[in-house]
C-alpha cells in the first residue's frame, strides 16, 4: 500500500500541498486530477524521493520498485527492442552472470530465477508492447537515433511498461500517443498487475483504465472511488451541497451583521449586539470547492460560403513523387465535422496538409471556393512559437494596425489573461502555449479549421471549453485526435485513412475502438431478447444530432430557394450573361446534391433516435 500521511510542500514560499493524506491499496489503478499548476507532477517527484518533504511522510512496502517515464530515451545506435529489454535490470544482470558463472550451484540458481521471471519470453513481450505503441517489427530492429523525440518518448514508455515496477507513475502518457496507441495503453493498464498512478486529462483513459480518482484541490488530496464520470457526478453533488451551506451561512452572517450595525451603540441592546459580534467571530467560513472557470475559446465566425467548400476528384498526394494517398474522392461542406481515423503513418497528416495547401496534389482535380480560408493547428506549431517573445508580440506581427486593447481582447478570448499576455512564451505552460497557437490559427476566421491533436497540454476544463467552442463554430472542422471524448462530442462524420485510401467509416467510434483493441475478434452480436436500454446521455446526444441535421437541411433549403429565385430571373439568360447563368446553375446543382445528402443524414439520425426512445 502507498501511504501519503500529512505531507506538505511549498514552492518559493507558496504552499502547493498542505497537510495532505491518502492511502492507495496495492494493485489499484488511480487517476490523479486537478487544475494545471496544483502540484500533480510535484506529487510524483515527492513519491519518487526527488524532492524533500517539509512535513509528513510517504511510505511504500519494502523493496517496492517505482517506475516512470522521466524523459525520452537517448538517440543512440541501440535498437528499440534491445533498449526495452535492457529496462529489466534483473534479467539483464542474470543473463550476463549466466554466461560467466562457473559454480554449478550458482548456475542452477541463475537458471531457476531466469525461468521464474520468464526471461526467455521477454523478447516476445517487449515486441508486443512496442507493437501496441505503434512500432512495426522492422522498426523495432532500427536504432533509436532513427526516430524523433516524440517516438523516443514512446520507447521510454514501452521500457517502463516492460520492466513492470510495483508502482507505475505515468504523467500525461497519451500526450505523445495517437488514438490507436492511447486505446492500446488503456487496455494494457487495465490488466497491469501492480499499482498504477496516472496524471491525465484524457477522460477516456480515466474512465476505462482506472478504478479510483485522487483529486488534488485546495492543497489537499481526496480519494474518490469509481472512474472519472463517477468522480465528476460525486464532485458536482459535493459542490452543490457546499454552495447551499455557504449561502445559508452568508444569510445568517448578513442577519447577524445587520443586527450589530443597528444596535451595537444602543445601551439597551449593546449586550445582545456584543453577543452577535462574538458569534460572527466564531463563525468559520464554509470553503467552497475550487471550481475551475470554463476558460472559453472564442473562435471568430466566418461568412457563409456556397457548398461544397472543397472537392477532390481522383486526387493523389505524397512526397518525392511517391503517393501516400490516391483515388481520393472527397467533399467537404462548411457545416461538416469530420474525424480522421487510422493508424499512425497511414496518411492523416498528409491529408490535412493537402486540405491546407501545405502539400500540392500529385494528380486529380481539387476545387475550392475562391474565398476559402483554412486554419491549421498541429502540435509542432506549439514548439515553433518564439520563446523569447510574448503572446502580445506574436499577435501584433499579424495585426500591426490594431490597438493594444483589441489585441489583448483577442488573447482574452482564448483564455490568455493580462499577465500571460506580457510573459515570454518560454515561461508559459504547455496549455497556455496551445491556446496561443490555436488563437493564431483561427485569427483570420477560417471557413475550415484543421486540428491535429489540439488537446495535448489542455486540462479537462479547457477540453470541455474547446468542445463547446467547436460545437458553436460555423466553419468546417477536420479533427485528428487521440481524445475519444472530444471526437464523440464534435465529429458527425468519420473518415478512415487506411491502405492509401480515404473512405467513410460505417461504424461509430465505439466500434472503431473495439476493432483496435481486438482486431481479430468478430463483433459480438447483440442479444435480441435483452436489448440494452440507451442511457439518458446517449438519447440527448441523438437529439442534438437530429437538431443539427435539421438545421443543416433548413440552411441548404434556404440557399436552394435563393438560387432558384436567381435562376428564375429571365434576364439571367440574356446572351451577355450566359457564362454567369452556367456558374449559378452549377452552384444550384451542388447545393441540391448537398441537400440530398443532408436529408439522408437527417433521416438516419431520426431513425436512430426513434429506435433509442422505443
Amino acid at each position: 500500500m502507498l501511504k501519503i500521511e500529512n505531507i506538505s510542500y511549498s514552492v518559493a514560499g507558496r504552499p502547493l500541498i498542505e497537510d495532505a493524506s491518502a492511502a492507495i491499496p496495492e494493485g489499484h489503478k488511480v487517476g490523479i486530477v486537478g487544475r494545471n499548476g496544483t502540484g500533480k507532477t510535484t506529487l510524483f517527484r515527492l513519491i519518487r524521493g526527488e524532492l524533500a518533504l517539509e512535513q509528513g511522510h510517504i511510505s511504500l512496502p519494502s523493496r517496492a520498485r517505482i517506475g516512470g517515464v522521466a524523459q525520452e530515451v537517448p538517440g543512440n545506435e541501440v535498437s528499440l527492442i534491445d533498449t526495452v529489454l535492457a529496462a529489466d535490470i534483473e534479467r539483464a544482470t542474470l543473463l550476463q552472470e549466466a554466461e560467466s558463472a562457473s559454480d554449478p550451484t550458482r548456475i542452477a540458481d541463475v537458471q531457476t530465477r531466469l525461468a521464474d521471471i520468464d526471461a526467455w519470453g521477454a523478447e516476445a513481450r517487449a515486441a508486443t508492447i512496442l507493437r501496441g505503441l505503434g512500432f512495426t517489427a522492422e522498426e523495432q530492429r532500427m536504432p533509436c537515433s532513427a526516430f524523433s523525440g516524440g517516438w523516443r518518448m514512446r520507447v521510454a514508455l514501452a521500457a517502463v511498461l516492460f520492466s513492470e515496477p510495483d508502482l507505475l507513475l505515468l504523467d500525461e502518457p497519451t500526450n505523445y500517443l495517437d488514438l490507436e496507441g492511447a486505446l492500446w495503453l488503456e487496455s494494457y493498464l487495465a490488466k497491469y498487475p501492480h499499482t498504477v498512478l496516472i496524471v491525465s486529462h484524457d477522460r477516456g483513459l480515466l474512465n476505462r483504465a482506472v478504478g479510483a480518482i485522487l483529486h488534488l484541490e485546495d492543497r489537499k488530496l481526496t480519494l474518490y472511488q469509481g472512474n472519472y464520470d463517477t468522480f465528476a457526478q460525486t464532485r458536482m453533488a459535493r459542490i452543490a451541497a457546499a454552495e447551499a451551506e455557504a449561502k445559508k451561512q452568508d444569510a445568517r452572517r448578513a442577519h447577524l451583521q445587520s443586527y450589530v450595525d443597528r444596535f451595537r451603540y444602543k445601551a439597551d441592546k449593546a449586550r445582545q449586539a456584543q453577543a452577535r459580534i462574538k458569534a460572527l467571530a466564531k463563525m468559520q467560513p464554509i470553503t467552497r470547492p475550487q471550481e475551475a472557470a470554463l476558460r472559453a475559446f472564442s473562435f471568430p465566425e466566418p461568412e457563409e460560403l456556397s457548398p461544397p467548400i472543397l472537392r477532390i476528384e481522383g486526387g493523389a498526394v505524397g512526397y518525392d513523387g511517391k503517393p501516400v494517398l490516391s483515388q481520393l474522392d472527397l467533399r467537404i461542406d462548411q457545416d461538416d465535422r469530420i474525424a480522421l481515423l487510422g493508424r499512425n503513418g497511414e496518411g492523416k497528416s498528409t491529408l490535412s496538409k493537402l486540405f491546407s495547401d501545405r502539400l500540392a496534389p500529385m494528380s486529380g482535380r481539387v476545387t475550392k471556393t475562391s474565398k476559402l480560408r483554412v486554419g491549421y493547428f498541429a502540435q509542432h506549431q506549439v514548439d515553433e512559437l518564439r520563446v523569447d517573445e510574448t503572446p502580445l508580440e506574436h499577435i501584433r506581427r499579424l495585426r500591426p494596425g490594431e490597438t493594444p486593447a483589441r489585441l489583448r481582447a483577442r488573447l482574452g478570448g482564448f483564455g490568455i489573461g493580462a499577465e500571460q499576455a506580457d510573459t515570454v512564451v518560454g515561461r508559459l505552460s504547455g496549455g497556455q502555449k496551445a491556446r496561443l497557437s490555436l488563437m493564431l490559427a483561427t485569427i483570420d476566421a477560417p471557413h475550415m479549421l484543421i486540428l491535429d491533436e489540439p488537446t495535448n497540454h489542455l486540462d479537462i476544463e479547457s477540453r470541455e471549453a474547446l468542445v463547446e467552442a467547436l460545437t458553436a463554430y460555423s466553419g468546417a472542422v477536420i479533427l485528428v485526435s487521440h481524445d475519444m471524448h472530444l471526437l464523440s462530442l464534435v465529429a458527425d462524420r468519420l473518415w478512415l485513412v487506411k491502405g492509401g485510401r480515404v473512405t467513410d467509416y460505417d461504424g461509430d467510434l465505439e466500434t472503431y475502438r473495439q476493432s483496435l483493441i481486438a482486431p481479430d475478434k468478430p463483433a459480438a452480436k447483440p442479444k435480441q431478447d435483452k436489448p440494452k436500454r440507451p442511457s439518458r446521455d446517449s438519447v440527448l446526444t441523438l437529439k442534438q444530432e437530429v437538431r443539427k441535421c435539421e438545421e443543416r437541411v433548413e440552411k441548404l433549403q434556404e440557399m436552394s430557394e435563393r438560387l432558384a429565385r436567381k435562376l428564375a430571373d429571365p434576364t439571367m439568360y440574356d446572351e451577355a450573361r450566359v457564362d454567369e447563368a452556367t456558374v449559378w446553375q452549377k452552384k444550384y446543382a451542388e447545393v441540391m446534391e448537398g441537400l440530398d445528402r443532408a436529408e439522408a443524414l437527417w433521416m438516419r439520425a431520426l431513425e436512430k433516435l426513434e429506435k433509442a426512445e422505443s
